[in-house]
């Protein structure tokens, strides 16, 4: 997850790690990118705020798209840009999914079963 926000993160992580994923974090777009750069497995999912310093979270999704071995990444926004516009800028940057926040646990969790991320029985 990668979101300048510690407080945000925490919410984040807790919420990822009792869905059953390993959560690896980032301050900003420039810190995930050497974060990926050192993981022996690149992640499954990326959950990115937009509004970072460095580097924010749509150049993120940009550089991201430039690497080959990075494109099977799920990139999800996950922030307070809600013009629509902005939802298209994101998307068609190669995002796969728009969380507006504040979201909710039950809003998250739907996001991540349209993915197909969810692990199996967690919706029962």
């Amino acid at each position: 997850m990668i979101d300048d926000s510690r407080a945000m993160r925490r919410i984040l992580r807790k919420f990822l790690e009792e869905l059953g994923f390993d959560v690896l974090e980032a301050g900003h777009g420039k810190e995930a990118l050497e974060v990926l750069d050192g993981c022996e497995t690149v992640p499954e999912l990326a959950l990115i705020d937009w509004n970072m310093p460095e580097m924010n979270g749509l150049e993120f999704v940009v550089e991201v798209r430039k690497r080959p071995e990075w494109r099977n990444i799920t990139l999800v926004m996950v922030t307070t840009e809600s013009e629509h516009s902005q939802i298209v800028r994101a998307l068609a940057s190669g995002a796969h999914e728009y969380v507006i926040k504040p979201f909710t646990k039950d809003g998250m969790l739907d996001k991540l079963a349209l993915l197909g991320l969810v692990p199996v029985g967690v919706l029962s």
